[in-house]
């Protein structure tokens, strides 16, 4: 499937919604087009000076159009997608396109895992100190709280890549466990260094039967 594509250097995960500050040219005409041809656009991602997966996105709104044409929209992203072939005009447009073929998306995640995930991640934010708003399991997905985990951008755009979703909780389960591994170091180390200079209370040793 030919598709428009609008890079960036971001992951926009299936079911989020994607706002965007439209202000070059040719993604006002994509925005236009969009608009009056009911099409959906692709966000590939922008990593390591190449793209090769993304996300498709629809149009949902035009939130705000300012005096000089710069719009603010609300768009839905749907599908992922690998880039098969990229050229930086679609014929008569001034936004870039290409073909693209969608991932398969296998709906195969196991709800013991889905429980795990979100109980590790209930740890995670008890270490951080940050409230956590409860999930049901039963409506929890890897794509959730993808942004929300501590995931760095290069690990956002593996776990993009993963067509099954128990690989993709497996993937965030594996991130956390050692997450928190860091987090609970770093927080005994923390109060080892609190305890610098102040008076600490030793047991007596008892040296009636010490030997050299």
């Amino acid at each position: 499937m030919k598709l428009p594509l609008f890079p960036l250097q971001t992951v926009f995960f299936p079911g989020e919604t994607v706002p965007l500050h439209i202000f070059e040219e040719r993604y006002k005409q994509l925005i236009h087009d969009c608009r009056t041809e009911n099409l959906t656009f692709g966000i590939p991602v922008y990593i390591n000076e190449r793209i090769s997966y993304g996300t498709e996105v629809q149009l949902v709104e035009v939130v705000t159009t300012y005096d000089g044409g710069e719009m603010d929209v609300a768009c839905v992203a749907r599908q992922v997608f690998k880039i098969m072939t990229f050229d930086n005009r679609m014929d008569g447009k001034l936004y870039a396109g290409g073909i693209v073929q969608f991932l398969d998306n296998v709906n195969d995640g196991d709800p013991k895992t889905r429980e795990e995930v979100l109980h590790r991640l209930k740890d995670l934010y008890t270490l951080m100190d940050v409230p956590f708003q409860h999930v049901v399991p039963d409506k929890f997905n890897s794509y959730m709280l993808a942004h929300k985990m501590g995931l760095s951008f290069e690990q956002e755009h593996e776990l993009l890549q993963l067509p099954r979703e128990s690989e993709r909780l497996q993937y965030i389960l594996d991130h956390l466990h050692n997450t928190i591994k860091v987090l609970k170091e770093v927080n005994r180390t923390k109060k080892i260094i609190d305890m610098n200079g102040h008076f600490k209370n030793f047991d007596a040793l008892d040296f009636d039967d010490f030997k050299i």
